[in-house]
């Protein structure tokens, strides 16, 4: 099969042929049919992530069609289009049992510990436990973006923070997975304000019906906090790092929930924080890190429904060669949406 491979940190993905997946006794093989390129992969890519070793085939929000079946799956067949979650838990274990699959202490992530998506085909062990049929209607490249940013972005909202009609939710970081939380805290009903560094997202996000950007270069807490009267109910840190975390903790009013989103690696694995106001405020924060495949039926019935329209995050749908490229993005303030690779030939 064709595939891009790491094969050192941040040298260009070396495209080449490897041998197809082996698949797993519990477990299918897909051809994807398209993978997002994530900042968690740029994490991967920069040598942040302690779980990747090289060489490594990346990615890790995708979607395809079963090619093989284990003798142990008994849910799913040759044929079926389906989606995944990129935590692939084990789906037998107390916690999983337990509904909690994002912690299951045997989960396979591939695009991480095991080989990933950016290739003609991945092994998905677990199948049973963790895949979801893709709706006939959804367009493969928008189903690979519910892998990881929309289905993270989801659960932080109703699984973590439980965010509620007519509250207030600050998004700090307007990139895949921050707009798909403005997008559906606006779906749930929500008023919404978004804070980032490119004007171009900003203006994006107004475009789409999010309710006040907010330039983050400036006083982006003081104007946060002034537009919402007192500070938001909900913050959604979606970055990674120590500024917006301080700040999404700084713009909450008494009372108010923040979410860790963003990926916290490299120089930012440990931040400065301002615990006077998390003391003072009585703030809770969560930490948060995919989403059980048993939560997909919701967020799937709400799309169905037509509460949310989520195909603006897909901005660029690119070649599997453009894969470093689109690594490379992630080193600056990037433009809006995400790109989704759909051509795995060129």
């Amino acid at each position: 099969m064709r595939a891009a491979q790491l094969t050192g940190w941040r040298a260009p993905l070396e495209i080449t042929t490897l041998p197809d997946p082996d698949c797993p006794p519990d477990g299918v093989v897909l051809d994807v049919l398209a993978c997002g390129v994530c900042r968690s992969d740029w994490h991967a890519w920069t040598g942040s992530d302690p779980d990747v070793l090289l060489p490594h085939v990346p990615g890790h929000e995708y979607c395809g069609t079963v090619v093989e079946v284990g003798p142990n799956v008994t849910q799913w067949a040759v044929g079926d289009r389906v989606i995944a979650p990129f935590i692939l838990a084990c789906g037998t274990c107390s916690d999983c049992q337990s509904g909690h699959q994002t912690i299951c202490t045997i989960q396979v992530l591939p695009g991480f510990n095991a080989p990933g998506a950016f290739a003609e085909r991945v092994a998905v062990p677990y199948a049973d436990a963790n895949l979801t049929e893709l709706p006939e209607d959804m367009d493969p490249a928008l189903a690979a973006a519910l892998g990881c940013r929309v289905t993270t972005a989801w659960h932080a909202l109703t699984g973590r923070a439980a965010l509620q009609p007519g509250e207030w939710l600050a998004v700090w970081g307007a990139g895949g997975v921050g707009l798909a939380a403005a997008l559906l805290g606006k779906a749930m009903g929500a008023r919404v304000v978004v804070a980032d560094v490119v004007a171009e997202k900003l203006d994006h996000a107004l475009v789409l019906g999010i309710d006040a950007a907010v330039d983050a270069r400036g006083d982006a807490v003081g104007a946060i906090r002034e537009l919402t009267k007192g500070g938001a109910d909900v913050a959604v840190e979606a970055l990674g790092i120590e500024a917006t975390t301080a700040n999404a903790l700084k713009c909450l009013r008494k009372l108010g929930r923040m979410v860790q989103v963003g990926m916290p690696a490299g120089a930012h694995a440990e931040m400065r924080l301002p615990w006077d106001a998390v003391y003072s405020g009585q703030l809770a924060i969560y930490g948060t890190r995919g989403m059980p495949a048993h939560r997909y039926p919701s967020l799937l019935s709400l799309m169905a429904a037509g509460a949310v329209d989520l195909s603006p995050i897909v901005a660029r749908r690119v070649p599997l060669s453009a894969a470093t490229e689109e690594l490379a993005i992630f080193d600056g303030p990037a433009a809006p949406g995400i790109a989704v690779i759909t051509d795995f030939t060129s």
